[in-house]
């Protein structure tokens, strides 16, 4: 049983290994490109919901 997991933790280090790891400026350019969209898409649905509770209003 140890042995298995000895195995496994060395093949997990070798893999790590041999990730492509992203450069601190690609890493805080994506992070960026995200937190641009979700804000963008917060703002849309926050119109769209204000613009739908005001139409339901006059409907109602």
């Amino acid at each position: 049983m140890s042995n298995k997991l000895f195995n496994y933790f060395r093949n997990s280090i070798r893999e790590l290994k041999k990730v492509n790891w992203p450069t601190k400026k690609q890493t805080i350019s994506h992070t960026l490109l995200v937190v641009g969209i979700s804000l963008g898409m917060a703002l849309f649905l926050g119109i769209v919901d204000f613009i739908l509770t005001k139409v339901l209003q006059l409907v109602i």
